[in-house]
């Protein structure tokens, strides 16, 4: 594998530590549908919708891992979510949300419901408007991350992605 990014953490104790991950957070809606990237370099993205008050930890959580989430060491394909601290009945809502939205087989381990062979989005465009239409049905804070594999300085700058949500991680991937 090509490594496309160096940066030195000599803060840090690292030095000339390889980067080949980006990981972005505390995106908002409104930023990642801004956002212009390489889909193909998307790792992974995650949803994660806050109900108010914060510290009731009610939460949502949507998301989305390009080679698959593992179901008892079985890597599964498709869009999946979490819940905490959220009625049967609102999960009923979500899950039919969500499989209305992008199809799939339900099924659930746990506290996570999986959308086995969903449609799986990974558009800036499409990330946000999912984010806002949790946060409008739901009545939730939405906050996103993103992963990118091989992402290029170049295209780190030409994504719109703020430098401040930046998290490089080192390591030879």
């Amino acid at each position: 594998m090509k490594i496309v990014n160096r940066i030195e953490f000599i803060s840090n104790g690292w030095s000339k530590t390889e980067v080949t991950r980006h990981r972005y957070w505390k995106i908002t809606s409104d930023e990642i549908s801004k956002a212009d990237y390489d889909q193909a370099k998307v790792l992974n993205w995650e949803i994660k919708g806050v109900k108010e008050p914060e510290d009731a930890a009610i939460f949502i959580g949507v998301f989305l891992y390009r080679n698959g989430t593992p179901i008892d060491y079985v890597s599964t394909k498709g869009i999946v979510f979490y819940h905490n601290n959220v009625t049967k009945n609102e999960v009923g809502e979500v899950t039919k949300f969500l499989k209305d939205k992008f199809g799939g087989t339900e099924k659930e381990k746990g506290d996570r419901m999986f959308l086995v062979d969903s449609k799986e989005i990974y558009s800036g465009k499409e990330i946000g408007l999912l984010a806002k239409e949790l946060e409008a049905r739901f009545k939730l804070k939405a906050v996103i991350s993103i992963e990118f594999q091989g992402f290029t300085e170049e295209e780190r700058k030409r994504s719109g992605l703020a430098d401040a949500k930046l998290l490089p991680i080192p390591g030879k991937n």
